[in-house]
């Protein structure tokens, strides 16, 4: 058994790893965990085989045996833990999903533990994204215990790690799914997954699953959720490697800057809910007629479409489409006269901004002018939702776009407008992370400082918190210049606010950033700039010296012995500039480098009148040369006053000629700076002027709208009219057809015509009335009716010889079947002329008769029956005699000719006179 050991152990330790012996695979386990742990670094040669072949960690984790899975899982640890990013990588696909279903749901509480940890450490060394998507498949396993297990590897992963560094949406995705499961403890583990979601994301994790839960479901979570509630804020407890090399490059605790990171990391590690959420697409769902409503006169459609389109985009995310028109009819909705539709229409903006974040960037300038000439509104309620409104198209741009809006409504006449742009730039400045440029401060302090002078108290107040604010940003030290001029008071109510004051942004120190800026080598302008800020100031005298001392060798060799005298110690980093300057200077001895640099009005600090002695002295004993060089020092020495400033004692020839260029280039950039902020504040007049003309063109084109729209309903009215005078020129014709017929009838009832019956022998002559109606007095008349006709024959039978004849006689067919009956209501025609002559003929008739039988002596025996003369009806029945003359009978018969036509005549006057009427209605 021993000498078989033996053999196991001298194979190498990749083969031991797929032995078909559990107890070699288990001392290989072993012994590789052993070697990674004392291994000095992650390029150890130990660590090849494994990298190389990352699928024997396979077999590793899914061991048949369980105490060899368990050393086996305990040397991936180690491998993982000491052998760096790229082995992890390499053995993750091969690892994971064995370690999921085999270690995950182990029994051993040992080999569970190194599972979930390798899985930690996997995506310690990488990203949680690869690890989570190996575990996702697991949870369709058919048997709960993987299911569980898996599960409970996702919330200690989220536990770890938060869910800025692991995204929860695939998770979150599946959790309905998990919640249905069958098994008890799948469904607790669920539980506790969600439970977990909600330290971290609180109410935003709901839509995603919420409603596909049971009732009693969600009662169970939110009495778990209650309990998170009164939790602090969730954190990262287990960092990646890269956040922790970051985290080690931090400066040190306790300086600013480094509290000022730290504050940093703890906004990181805030879960943006906006990335929970899928897109929605919601410009498609924008009713067709929505322009057309937002058009109407009538506020109430008006609200109507504002109402159906905040449903719309009321969801957590809007998918990037075209909403310029959307926007600029919202903006025209800032107009309404009705609170209500101004109030809904902000509404709807603050909901466009808020669900695409970055991409409302493009419509600020639509609809964020507008909304801030609104705020004249004093109505609390509408103040609020054109506020949230401002705010949230703010979120979507910086400050540097918006200021230019907010200093001109900062001047505006309207208090109420000037009030509530103030409010708006406070909370601008509050919430933004960028730290305004020196530009924007000197703007907004300029604004805030009239402000201060404002004869309402909320101006002044708001414009020292403004000034507060800004302090806050850039520091005391820094505002200190801006607060020049203001009395002891105003600048105690600045500090008040900035005391109390609360921002995002802040001026990084400066410091940091110094030895990052000297890491770079330049090159020798480096060396040149190095050595001046090194040297010290006591002794700024020696390094012309020097640099004179080690020029000469390299142009001649005779340049040494003269410039050998002074030895005050050379500097060798400045013989690159000083090999520039003196063939700038000429061809004379290097002794007059000491002359250049005097010239200039910062070098006489640099050489005190020590230094030049020197030179003198040791060029008189030199020669004429000397005497030359020495006139000019003393010339310089004369002016003795420019020696106090010694800031740039260390500053060359060469650097101050390279500084002065370089201030000349800065000069122009900023003239060539101040010209394009020139040309951008010009071009931007002109778009604030091209959206004025398009604001009118829309104006314009909304009136010619409801314009139209009116004539189109005078239009239906003109229609409607017209059928309804069509109706009444119709009924008209059929009246006057009516007419017709009836005037035929009496035509062809009258004296003379060809149809006429002859009457009777001793019929008497009809009498007329003043409406020219004739009515027969011969005729026995009833109680309720009287026998009537416009035409009378009477005469013209009595003439004749008929009115003696025995045969029966009706006179009712000479009558017109529609004068029948004087007082019937059935006769038709209802509004004929005829009836007027029917009730005025009867009462002339009646009067007649009476006439008659009193002139004539007649007795009248009968109420209803009188006679009109001698040659009546009722007269011939009682064998009275007819009249005697023959001439009077002619007479009335020719008089009945006459008043027959005039009748008729009358009759059709009256028939034309209708015609006219009718086609004039």
């Amino acid at each position: 058994m021993a000498e078989a050991e033996e053999d196991f152990s001298a194979l190498p330790l990749t083969d031991r790893f797929v032995h078909k012996g559990w107890k070699v695979r288990k001392q290989a386990y072993e012994e590789a965990a052993s070697l990674f742990e004392k291994s000095p670094d992650e390029y150890d040669p130990v660590f090849r085989p494994f990298v190389q072949d990352s699928s024997l960690w396979k077999g590793a984790a899914a061991d048949s045996n369980v105490a060899a899975q368990q050393e086996g899982l305990n040397a991936l640890c180690a491998f993982l833990k000491f052998g760096g990013r790229e082995g992890a990588v390499r053995a993750r696909s091969h690892a994971v999903t064995p370690i999921v279903e085999k270690g995950l749901s182990s029994t051993r509480a040992a080999t569970k533990a190194s599972a979930l940890e390798a899985l930690l450490l996997f995506i310690e060394l990488d990203v949680a994204a690869p690890v989570i998507e190996e575990i996702l498949p697991a949870l369709s396993n058919k048997q709960p215990k993987v299911v569980a297990a898996s599960l409970a590897a996702l919330t200690q992963i989220f536990h770890s790690y938060g869910c800025k560094t692991a995204d929860p949406k695939p998770v979150l995705k599946v959790l309905p799914k998990v919640f249905g499961h069958a098994d008890k403890n799948v469904r607790a583990e669920a539980t506790n997954l969600a439970v977990e979601f909600y330290r971290w994301l609180r109410e935003a994790m709901k839509p995603m699953f919420w409603n596909d839960l049971k009732p009693s479901q969600q009662t169970d979570l939110e009495a778990q959720f209650e309990k998170v509630k009164a939790e602090g804020p969730a954190k990262q407890e287990r960092l990646l490697r890269s956040q922790q090399a970051a985290k080690e490059r931090a400066p040190v605790a306790g300086t600013e800057y480094a509290d000022e990171a730290g504050e940093d990391e703890e906004d990181a590690v805030e879960v943006d809910v906006f990335d929970l959420a899928e897109p929605q697409d919601v410009i498609n769902k924008v009713p067709a007629n929505f322009f057309d409503n937002l058009a109407s006169s009538k506020w109430k459609e008006r609200k109507e479409a504002l109402e159906a389109l905040y449903a719309i985009v009321n969801v957590p995310r809007i998918k990037d489409a075209d909403f310029g028109q959307i926007n600029h009819s919202l903006a025209k909705c800032m107009k309404d006269a009705n609170i209500a539709v101004v109030t809904q229409a902000a509404q709807c903006i603050e909901l466009l901004a808020k669900g695409l974040r970055k991409g409302y960037a493009r419509y600020r300038s639509i609809v964020m002018q507008p909304i801030m000439e609104r705020m004249k509104e004093k109505k609390q309620s509408v103040a609020d939702a054109l506020a949230a409104a401002l705010d949230a198209v703010f979120q979507t741009t910086n400050l540097t776009d918006c200021l230019e809006d907010i200093s001109a409504f900062l001047v505006h006449k309207n208090p109420q407008i000037k009030e509530g742009t103030m409010r708006f730039l406070v909370r601008c400045l509050r919430t933004t992370r960028d730290v305004p440029s020196k530009q924007e401060i000197a703007t907004i302090v300029e604004s805030a400082k009239k402000l201060l002078s404002e004869g309402s108290e909320a101006l002044r107040s708001g414009g020292a918190e403004i000034l507060g604010t800004v302090m806050k940003i850039i520091g005391e030290r820094a505002m200190n210049p801006h607060l020049e001029g203001l009395d002891d008071i105003r600048k105690a109510k600045v500090k008040e606010f900035w005391e109390v004051a609360e921002v995002k942004a802040k001026e990084k120190p400066k410091p940091p950033p110094a030895p990052v800026a000297r890491a770079p080598p330049p090159g020798q302008k480096k060396v040149v700039r190095k050595v001046p800020a090194g040297t010290k100031k006591p002794a700024p005298v020696a390094p012309p010296p020097s640099q004179y001392a080690q020029q000469p060798p390299a142009p001649q060799a005779a340049a040494p012995s003269k410039m050998g005298m002074p030895k005050p110690g050379g500097l060798g980093g400045l013989k690159p500039p000083l090999k520039r300057t003196l063939p700038g200077l000429g061809t004379a001895s290097p002794r007059r480098a000491a002359a250049p640099s005097p010239p200039l009005d910062e070098d006489p600090p640099e050489s005190p009148p020590s230094t030049p002695k020197p030179a003198p002295r040791l060029g008189l004993g030199r020669g004429g040369l000397a005497t030359r060089s020495l006139a000019k020092p003393a010339a310089f020495s004369q002016p003795p006053p420019p020696a106090s400033p010694p800031p740039v004692s260390g500053f060359s020839h060469v650097e101050r000629a390279e500084l002065e260029e370089l201030r000349d280039v800065n000069d122009r950039l900023l003239k060539q700076i101040e010209d394009a902020r020139h040309d951008r504040s010009k071009l931007m007049s002109e778009i604030q002027e091209l959206k004025n003309q398009n604001a009118g063109l829309i104006e314009d084109h909304t009136r010619d709208v409801l314009s139209i729209k009116a004539k189109e309903t005078q239009l239906v009215r003109a229609r409607s009219d017209a059928e309804a005078f069509e109706q009444t020129n119709e009924r008209l014709r059929r009246e006057l057809d009516r007419l017709k017929r009836a005037l035929s009838k009496a035509e062809a009832a009258a004296p003379g015509s060809p149809s006429s019956p002859n009457p009777h022998h001793g019929m008497m002559s009809p009498t007329h009335d003043d409406a020219g109606i004739y009515r027969d007095g011969g005729f026995p008349s009833g109680a309720t009716r009287n026998r009537m006709s416009f035409t009378s024959t009477m005469s013209e039978e009595k003439e004749n010889g008929m009115g003696n004849l025995e045969a029966p006689f009706n006179p009712r067919n000479k009558l017109s079947p529609d004068l029948r009956y004087a007082g019937s209501t059935a006769s038709s025609g209802r509004g004929s002329p005829a009836r007027g002559y029917r009730r005025d003929a009867s009462a002339d008739d009646r009067e007649s008769r009476e006439a008659s039988n009193g002139n004539l002596g007649y007795t009248n025996t009968h109420p209803d029956r009188t006679g009109s003369g001698p040659g009546s009806r009722a007269g011939s029945r009682l064998g009275e005699a007819p009249a005697p003359s023959a001439g009077g009978s002619g007479g009335s018969g020719m008089e009945s000719w006459k008043r027959a036509a005039e009748v008729t005549s009358q009759l059709k006057a009256r028939i034309e006179q209708m015609k006219v009427c009718s086609s004039q209605s």
